[in-house]
């Protein structure tokens, strides 16, 4: 489905669904000792997006990357999907596989499912970059956002609108203008980028997901509040935000570090909310250079 795809691919069952997941093994023996980083991509999006970051990254970790449930080549279940059911998926992923502290790495949804995995089960973590944050919809801070965000989720869990409504997501055309509108160099969208986010929409069950996505995006329920999660985080977080992100404003990021003193908010000039890809070998210096600085092995207990 993925071409060029980094790393190796298996498939995983958790409570009955395919997950599909990569990892690459450290490359040098010191790096095999090192905290192990697992990648959690956004909403619409697969394990995929991390293309230009996870071999950087491998040359000094142990490296795992995995398609949330619904999304990418996982399994398109018929459930209710919310923060909480995806972040259960990380940590049993941890279980089954990693078992000692790891560096969380989750961009937009995901950083909020790292988010929320790690102050859920705290024994599994070392440290957490979030690349974006986005607020919950009842988070949004004036009353008119947030009467404009409940008017187009109503619109959009409409039954009579939500075939049509995924007829047109899967357009590479349609794509291509919401990519182009989430990258601020457009050049990096590319037709592997875009067959990237329409070759998951082509899998069985794909519709019943966006419609269940749909519904459950108008439920209070579905993701937690920044404000209330964050200071509950007893990990290091790094936090980077690109200056040109129009997906989620860098006014949301400036809120986040009186929420929490472990909190280190970093701007990323001239990038907009895919940040990973556009200032790749940026970000992925930064990451490496936080995890040694601020991340320390002697301070974590492995089994």
């Amino acid at each position: 489905m993925f071409p060029h795809l980094i790393g190796s691919q298996r498939n995983w069952f958790w409570r009955g669904w395919r997950i599909r997941y990569t990892y690459i093994r450290a490359i040098s023996v010191d790096a095999q000792t090192s905290l192990p980083v697992v990648f959690i991509h956004g909403f619409g999006s697969s394990l995929q997006q991390w293309r230009s970051n996870l071999q950087a990254l491998s040359q000094h970790h142990t490296i795992y990357a995995i398609d949330l449930l619904g999304f990418g080549a996982s399994e398109k279940a018929a459930t209710n999907y919310s923060t909480k059911l995806w972040a259960e998926q990380i940590y049993e992923f941890w279980r089954s596989f990693i078992g000692q502290p790891m560096v969380l790495i989750g961009h937009s949804l995901g950083a909020v499912v790292a988010l929320a995995a790690a102050v859920a089960h705290p024994e599994m973590m070392a440290g957490l970059v979030l690349l974006t944050l986005p607020p919950a919809r009842q988070e949004l801070n004036s009353s008119r956002l947030f009467a404009l965000a409940s008017t187009v989720e109503g619109w959009f869990a409409n039954p009579l609108l939500l075939r049509p409504a995924f007829w047109l997501f899967r357009q590479p055309r349609f794509l291509k203008v919401v990519l182009t509108a989430a990258y601020s160099d457009r050049t990096y969208v590319t037709n592997e980028l875009i067959t990237s986010f329409t070759a998951p929409t082509l899998d069985r069950g794909a519709a019943g997901v966006f419609s269940r996505l749909a519904k459950a995006r108008t439920q209070a329920d579905y993701t937690p509040e920044i404000g209330k999660l964050l200071p509950q985080c007893r990990s290091p977080i790094l936090v980077l935000w690109g200056e040109r992100d129009r997906v989620v404003p860098l006014t949301q990021g400036k809120q986040l570090p009186s929420l929490n003193p472990q909190l280190k908010l970093v701007e990323i000039p001239n990038a907009g909310h895919c940040l990973y890809d556009e200032c790749a070998e940026q970000i992925n210096q930064m990451i490496l250079d936080w995890i040694e600085d601020e991340l320390s092995l002697k301070d974590y207990q492995y089994s």
